[in-house]
């Protein structure tokens, strides 16, 4: 940074993936940074997040899906060569399909760029059910622990982290700790110079709330499990994936709703949810050994608004694969604002 030149002071409201991605990019830029984070409700802590280029049961991908994949893996090169450990494994990943129209609603959204390979049953790097009728291979998929990557993000980037959570109220940001009480005096940007830093909202469903925010929401589970059902992940409907201390069965399902909900897992939810296991593997010898469920938001919000808060939330499913790609151009847009 040329001399003479002020720091950019910023506060990122929320720790999950978005927030980390921003704080460890704004660092790299030269900016202060703290992070006020509840680490309550996080979507980003599953023991296992796919990355995965291809969405959901009609094989959307993303127009950026396959630079933000391969931003994703960078960053976990990086950590590792920084001496984090970060669990996760670019295995590849397989998607069963179930017929031929469904195996025609993907090849329209595959795009040629995107390195893919459709597997005859002698060529499947993990058995599947005989009801499969085609199968997907991404060989540049693959899964990683959300939790350790975005502890791992936010500890490299250097970042003053403080516990508590950003409410709006009549417009204005209030930080409060556990029991209510003001933090904005304890912010290390409070007696600097310049003591009004950029905002960058990144809070999920809770702090979506929190902010005043009536966003929708999608509610999920994810079943932990006492080894992977399959070395590589598998995924259609719901997924199974390895895990750094065994596997996981996951599925984000529930009808979506408005405003942040207490987590439930209704009996036919999941019932339903291992039905979808058992379609994708064997599951025999299998045991769930606990259970994550939480709420993604939707619709994604990035950029700057009227009131010059900045914002990156609404990943919903995509954090792991877009969150670090947006949040690097969110950090330069940032910096450069204030230039």
């Amino acid at each position: 940074m040329p001399a003479g030149r002020a720091v950019t002071r910023t506060l990122v409201i929320g720790g999950g993936i978005a927030g980390a991605s921003v704080a460890y990019f704004l660092s790299r830029l030269g900016a202060q940074v703290t992070v006020i984070d509840a680490g309550l409700h996080a979507a980003s802590s599953v023991p296992s997040a796919l990355i995965n280029p291809v969405r959901g049961q009609s094989g959307g991908v993303d127009a950026r899906a396959l630079e933000g994949m391969r931003l994703t893996w960078e960053l976990l090169r990086e950590l590792e060569a920084a001496g984090f450990h970060v669990p996760h494994g670019q295995t590849g990943m397989l998607r069963p399909v179930p017929d031929d129209k469904a195996r025609a609603r993907f090849e329209r959204n595959l795009p040629p760029e995107l390195p893919h390979r459709w597997l005859s049953r002698d060529e499947l790097p993990v058995p599947l059910p005989p009801a499969w009728a085609h199968a997907l291979w991404l060989p540049e998929g693959g899964w990683v622990d959300g939790a350790a990557f975005t502890r791992a993000l936010l500890e490299v980037s250097g970042a003053a982290v403080i516990r508590g959570r950003a409410e709006q109220v009549g417009g204005q940001w209030l930080m409060v700790d556990g029991e209510g009480q003001n933090l904005t005096a304890s912010l290390p940007t409070a007696h600097s110079p310049h003591p009004t830093p950029q905002i960058i909202h990144c809070g999920g469903s809770i702090g979506s709330g929190w902010a005043g925010e009536d966003r929708t929401q999608r509610m999920g589970t994810l079943l932990t499990l006492d080894r992977a059902a399959a070395d590589v992940p598998l995924s259609f409907g719901a997924y199974l994936a390895p895990s750094a201390q065994g596997g996981v069965l996951g599925a984000t399902y529930e009808t979506p709703a408005q405003g942040w909900q207490a987590p439930t897992l209704p009996l036919a939810s999941l019932g339903w949810l291992l039905g979808k296991g058992e379609a994708l593997a064997d599951l025999s010898g299998v045991n769930v050994t606990g259970r994550w469920t939480g709420s993604r938001l939707s619709g994604l919000k990035t950029g700057q608004d009227e009131r010059g808060v900045w914002h990156l939330s609404g990943l919903s499913s995509k954090g792991f694969l877009l969150g670090p790609l947006l949040a690097r151009e969110l950090a330069g847009q940032i910096v450069e604002a204030e230039k």
